[in-house]
């Protein structure tokens, strides 16, 4: 388990349609400007943080985690929030990517905290005006691709990929194929799981 996995991510994995590995993904130490203190990846806030994601046997996983435990702890989710606010106000984004669902509930407030748009990537079927990524495999199977609006990235725009949870990397691949597709760069994608499948 690594809590608020920061991964630089290659360009190149969606190009390639492969999957996020261990060596696509780098440990970082962040500096928190509220709090004057470095973050460590498994440091000391992650250990608190993990305090509140329990896991449980679900749909054929072992260890799902469920976020439900920090959201009711509105000042662990604070922290989280803050702690990527605080490493993406530094580096600089455009906007931010939330993938549906799990997404949608980190991203705002990330978004907001750095008054940035946030821009949903949703399941196909979900949303006017789309593109479509390919087909891609997660920890639960093959999904049929992920959509996001035309009209949301633009040619250069820096972006910020966010969900819950990394395992198989499939997802966010596909989310990376989408901002390419529309012109933009993904700075990072952010979660606050990395499940090591």
């Amino acid at each position: 388990l690594t809590l608020l996995s920061l991964g630089s991510i290659q360009q190149d994995i969606a190009a390639q349609g492969s999957t996020i590995s261990a060596e696509t993904t780098t440990t970082m130490a962040e500096t928190c400007e509220d709090k004057k203190k470095e973050y460590h990846q498994d440091g000391e806030d992650a250990k608190q943080i993990a305090k509140y994601l329990p896991y449980f046997p679900f749909k054929g996983i072992p260890r799902f985690y469920d976020i439900g435990g920090f959201l009711a702890e509105p000042e662990i989710f604070q922290k989280i929030i803050d702690i990527f606010a605080s490493r993406y106000g530094e580096i600089g984004i455009d906007s931010v990517a939330g993938l549906d669902a799990r997404g949608f509930i980190l991203g705002p407030p990330i978004a907001l905290a750095l008054k940035k748009p946030f821009i949903m990537m949703r399941k196909k079927g979900k949303m006017p005006n789309s593109i479509d990524s390919e087909e891609y495999n997660t920890e639960y199977g093959k999904r049929s691709g992920m959509t996001v609006q035309r009209d949301k990235i633009k040619k250069g725009d820096r972006v910020l990929v966010i969900d819950d949870l990394v395992a198989t990397g499939g997802t966010l691949s596909s989310a990376i194929s989408l901002v390419h597709a529309l012109g933009g760069t993904v700075v990072e994608c952010a979660c606050v799981v990395e499940l090591k499948m």
